[in-house]
């Protein structure tokens, strides 16, 4: 969600490479695809909101009013919704240790599987304990369950590894603090978006404004985690990993 949408689809066309159409959801939303592919969407904020510009994942639910009453019943918040938007329900909520994320009944998109299958995008989960936060989402959005779709739910280097058909979808790891003073320490959900050169990507960043906040080479490859204009942060991650 961005303050200014022709800005930050500038800013994204420019670094990522995507091309943007609009989709179900209105004028103030755009489909950002790769290489014709949908890999994100960027909404505009009503002025009247007051919360952060971020990148937040959203899990497909079967039901987004039995997932909503499964968040509250376990300590955590539903903040809006669920609600009706076009062809589906969506609702906005914050886990027990604060980390926000969405979740979404119905179809978005016509080609999701596509995107699924390609996985050009995952998402890490910095929070308290990882353990336990596994427990909360595997219970609230049925991961590891039985039926088809769902997701397999692995504990690896004292990380919990969540993959659908073998592919990385989301990490989540222990150690953030809900009393940092810095938000990029407490908990919260952090995407990561693959490219073939994080650091060639990130050069065209700077250029339109961009921040660098960090940069190394992990088990998952080489990366950069940056700022948008925004304010919004995200990770530059390499495809080879």
């Amino acid at each position: 969600m961005a303050r200014d949408l022709d800005a930050a689809l500038d800013f994204y066309g420019a670094t990522m490479g995507w091309t943007f159409r609009t989709g179900s959801l209105g004028e103030e939303f755009r489909v950002a695809l790769a290489d014709g592919v949908p890999v994100a969407g960027i909404g505009a904020l009503a002025p009247s909101l007051q919360v952060a510009v971020a990148w937040t994942p959203y899990f497909a639910v079967e039901d987004a009013d039995v997932t909503a009453a499964r968040i509250r019943e376990r300590g955590a918040t539903v903040a809006v919704g669920p609600v009706a938007l076009h062809t589906g329900r969506g609702a906005l909520a914050a886990d027990r240790d604060g980390a926000v994320f969405g979740i979404w009944q119905g179809p978005l998109l016509s080609n999701w599987e596509s995107w699924r299958d390609r996985a050009p995008t995952w998402t890490r989960l910095h929070t308290r304990n990882a353990f336990d936060a596994a427990i909360f989402y595997g219970e609230v959005l049925d991961w590891a369950c039985d039926r088809p779709g769902c997701c397999d739910v692995q504990y690896e280097h004292e990380e919990v590894v969540l993959r659908h058909a073998g592919h990385i979808v989301a990490r989540l790891t222990s150690g953030a603090v809900e009393a940092a003073p810095d938000p990029s320490l407490r908990p919260h959900w952090h995407t990561h978006f693959a490219v073939e050169d994080p650091h060639g990507h990130a050069e065209k960043a700077l250029a339109y404004g961009a921040t660098v906040l960090a940069d190394g080479i992990s088990a998952t490859g080489t990366w950069v985690r940056l700022k948008d204009p925004d304010g919004a942060t995200f990770t530059l991650s390499d495809t080879a990993r």
